[in-house]
């Protein structure tokens, strides 16, 4: 009785102790640690790229940029490292442009594509996981960038292969010494415009004025051209010359001291245009030997 007496308080106690240990650890027994939600990627400024980083261009240079090249509904656009796919975007929103971005990060593109399908324009936009150099954009009526100098130098061949007349804008950078045709500025943010020029250097003969023909030599660097014309013993020079993409317009001065306007378009070995004066208008070709 004694005995039983001494044990049943200690048995008592070591039960609760059982029981108050099990009740603690259960939680712990049979939870799991709750996993982070994923989340979908978002782009942060200045992170590094396979050859840049990611600054965004500006809305209002954007509508400069596009203003300058006067984007339509007829144009074909490459955005050449796309980012978040805002160029390519508002061309097809404003303008109904059919618009191509290249986009090398592929989480990037995943990231332009959902903003494509926000924006409402999966018809117009599309966003190619790629690399700029090995990707086909010689359809582009348009081509914009925001790259870096040396990457622009080195797309500079390519871009003057394209068809006379492509339109391409750069963003903060230039391209060399392939002067712009026109600048633009938003805030602290510059653009530069260029039409892409057609190949007219070297000999050629105009054929259609009075007197025969004429030998064309035309020196060109970029879309900066110049020359002179010769008949016979005669050498005029070619003044106020232009290029604008195909399109080329010059006067010389004949040796009766009248002024001859030419302007015409360039077709691959063929220029055809017209030569007014003020006593003549008169079409001519312009033909390589």
């Amino acid at each position: 009785m004694k005995l039983s007496r001494v044990l049943l308080p200690i048995l008592l106690t070591s039960w609760l102790n059982v029981a108050c240990a099990s009740t603690t650890a259960t939680p712990a027994t049979n939870s799991t640690s709750p996993k982070p939600a994923t989340t979908a990627y978002e782009p942060v400024r200045g992170q590094a790229g396979k050859d840049v980083i990611w600054i965004p261009t500006p809305p209002g240079l954007i509508d400069k940029m596009l203003s300058a090249a006067k984007v339509t509904d007829q144009d074909r656009l490459f955005d050449l490292g796309a980012g978040d796919g805002i160029i390519a975007i508002t061309a097809a929103k404003q303008y109904g442009t059919q618009a191509v971005g290249i986009e090398y990060n592929p989480d990037m593109a995943q990231f332009a594509r959902r903003k494509v399908a926000e924006a409402g324009v999966t018809d117009k936009v599309r966003i190619i996981t790629g690399d700029i150099f090995k990707e086909d954009f010689s359809s582009a009526t348009v081509v914009t960038l925001y790259l870096m100098p040396h990457l622009n130098l080195k797309l500079r061949p390519l871009l003057l292969k394209m068809k006379p007349g492509t339109r391409v804008v750069s963003h903060a950078f230039t391209m060399g010494d392939w002067e712009p045709d026109e600048t633009m500025s938003y805030q602290h943010s510059q653009g530069y415009f260029w039409v892409v020029p057609a190949q007219i250097e070297g000999n050629w003969v105009m054929t259609g004025m009075d007197g025969g023909p004429m030998r064309v030599s035309m020196s060109q660097s970029f879309q900066n051209i110049g020359g002179n014309l010769t008949r016979g013993s005669q050498n005029l020079a070619m003044l106020g010359a232009r290029l604008r993409g195909d399109e080329v317009k010059f006067q010389f001065i004949t040796q009766d001291r009248k002024v001859h306007a030419f302007s015409g378009r360039v077709e691959g070995r063929r220029i055809t245009g017209t030569v007014v004066s003020e006593y003549m208008h008169t079409p001519v070709e312009i033909t390589r030997p």
